[in-house]
């Protein structure tokens, strides 16, 4: 039973250890890293759009594995007017003018 808990412990403890991302760098290439010049891929986000709302007896009801409608996902993008902007225009945005260009 010893053995068991000990071994199960160190398992717990070397997952933990080895769950964190370990940097490749070290020292002054640490320091001195510019993330900016490395291109890193874009990933897409999608939410679902209008999904249906059940109270009441129609949600206690409700059976998922009888849905048979499709969900639709639609892409959620966060481009803004801001970022592209530098300068005095940058730091004087107001976004809740409607004329901001």
């Amino acid at each position: 039973m010893k053995n068991l808990v000990l071994t199960l412990s160190i398992v717990f403890l070397s997952l933990s250890a080895f769950a964190q991302k370990r940097s490749d760098f070290k020292g002054p290439a640490y320091k001195n890293y510019k993330p900016w010049l490395h291109k890193n891929e874009v990933t897409l986000v999608y939410t679902v759009s209008q999904k249906t709302k059940l109270t009441g007896p129609a949600y206690k009801n409700y059976k998922p594995w009888q849905n048979k409608s499709e969900k639709t996902y639609t892409p959620i993008s966060f481009v803004s007017k801001r970022s592209k902007l530098t300068g005095p225009a940058y730091k004087n945005y107001k976004p809740w003018r409607k004329d901001n260009t």
